[in-house]
């Protein structure tokens, strides 16, 4: 009897319809052809045409919106402002910005290199704004010509790179001209590093979870 009743209970639970929650996406981000999507607590940068976290697809994005595709289903999107217990993420008042922590205990920010959006990761430990090869490349850096053979000190021991001077880098509305980058042999970083070279330029501190940045001038 107590084998019947465990068989029946089974039965039971497979019979059960699964309910399947819709992921929770904001747009956060809006590029020419990109936008940066916060789904479920992981957020990206997807170019139209690409899918990202939960499944969602990016139809079509310019700045005034985007259109997703979600379970099959196109939306349009606006840009909203993400939100968190006691600050907001990447609000904007003239040239200050407020970064929350994201996915990892990271900050992550939405921004562009020479007008070519970009996805960066905020690393106070890192000396310039660092990228491997296939960003490089598809942000157009020509580094092989134009950028200076170095040697670059990682995690896991010297690798070959390259030293390059970048024209624009902006987050927000701050924007540095002339920042010093360089370019790993490689496939890391896998992100795209916002390191010292562009933060030691604007003002910044963290406090409670919340970067703070703002322009010197």
């Amino acid at each position: 009897m107590r084998r019947l009743e465990l068989f029946a209970a089974g039965l039971l639970l497979a019979m059960t319809p699964q309910l399947h929650a819709e992921p929770q996406v904001q747009v956060v981000g809006l590029f020419p052809g990109a936008a940066v999507l916060l789904v479920d607590g992981h957020r990206k940068l997807v170019r139209a045409g690409q899918t990202g976290p939960g499944g969602v697809k990016v139809v079509s994005a310019d700045n005034k919106g985007a259109v997703l595709e979600i379970e099959g289903v196109q939306r349009s999107y606006a840009m909203s402002r993400e939100y968190n217990q006691s600050a907001p993420t990447g609000e904007l008042q003239k040239n200050q910005l407020s970064i929350s922590r994201g996915a990892g205990n990271h900050y992550w920010v939405a921004g562009s290199i020479e007008g070519h959006p970009v996805q960066f990761l905020v690393d106070t430990g890192a000396t310039s704004v660092a990228m491997n090869e296939g960003q490089a490349r598809r942000l157009g850096i020509d580094y092989r010509v134009q950028g200076r053979p170095m040697v670059a000190n990682t995690a896991g021991g010297t690798i070959k790179a390259w030293q390059i001077k970048l024209d624009s880098v902006k987050i927000g509305s701050l924007e540095v001209l002339g920042v010093e980058g360089a370019v790993l042999e490689g496939d890391s970083p896998t992100e795209v590093l916002l390191g010292m070279s562009f933060l030691s330029r604007v003002r910044w501190r963290e406090e409670n979870g919340v970067l703070q940045l703002e322009s010197k001038l």
